[in-house]
């Protein structure tokens, strides 16, 4: 059971190539290990925000709130609420 929409994993596992479509996307998975560069985060923030309707904090944009599903997900609930 994940603590996220399915928009958002669907979301998320565009913007990772190395995580290959049968691997469940875990709350502690990696982004980095599974392909999220400094580039990829950009994008992937611009598409969350688009996606989601909200705009971030540009302090929002940092490796802790990139570094797994679970953090990014959290990042963007505080900002919804």
């Amino acid at each position: 059971m994940t603590m996220w929409d399915d928009r958002f994993e669907e979301l998320l596992r565009r913007h990772l190539p190395y995580l290959p479509a049968d691997e469940p996307l875990e709350e502690t998975t990696s982004l980095r290990d599974v392909g999220l560069d400094s580039m990829g985060m950009v994008e992937l923030l611009s598409s969350v925000e688009s996606l989601y309707g909200v705009r971030l904090r540009d302090d929002a944009l940092t490796m802790e709130t990139f570094e797994s599903p679970a953090t990014l997900w959290g990042t963007l609930a505080a900002v919804r609420n």
